[in-house]
């Protein structure tokens, strides 16, 4: 009997190393990319570490247990949103490459300002959960959190669907050249 339940802690123990170290691999790509979408001069290549990014927030949700979410994140954001976004950059006349001139004057002040903010969220996060750990997941089912929220909502979803759609169209019909 004590052996099995050590060998359940030790197992434990190991997804939760795994866990941790997944986390930090996937949270080094995230802010890799993050940092690279303001610092990119090519407006296609921000667009594209923003991908990176909102994938790497899929993966997180994943992580936590939380597969709808991650499923609705890459959907909603990777899939709608960042096709909406490439659309508009590719539909524009602006210059798609590097174009200069376009960071404010005092760039500088953000730094220590965001230095700020980032010490004060860490102090406040710190400070309301300290020892607080994270009991036992509860498990759910993804088909019953779907049919909850879509069952009611089903009709709205479609018709919104569809008037992204007729604005898509929209937007090619107006920006093509004549």
């Amino acid at each position: 009997m004590l052996e099995s339940l050590l060998a359940q802690a030790d197992m434990n123990g190991s997804v939760n190393v795994a866990m941790n170290i997944a986390f930090g691999i996937i949270a080094t790509v995230m802010i890799f990319a993050a940092f690279s979408v303001v610092t990119t001069k090519n407006v296609v290549h921000a667009a594209l570490y923003l991908v990176v990014v909102l994938a790497g927030v899929a993966a997180q949700y994943i992580l936590a247990g939380a597969e709808f979410v991650a499923v609705s994140q890459v959907m909603v954001y990777i899939g709608a949103v960042m096709v909406l976004f490439l659309f508009g950059i590719m539909l524009t006349r602006a210059q798609i490459g590097k174009e200069e001139g376009l960071n404010n004057k005092g760039w500088q002040l953000g730094i220590p300002v965001a230095l700020l903010l980032f010490g004060l969220m860490a102090y406040v996060i710190v400070d309301t959960y300290e020892d607080t750990v994270i009991g036992e997941r509860t498990p759910f089912l993804t088909e019953g959190i779907s049919d909850h929220v879509l069952s009611p909502f089903l009709v709205p979803f479609l018709a919104i669907s569809f008037v992204l759609l007729a604005a898509a169209i929209g937007a090619i019909v107006l920006a093509r050249k004549d």
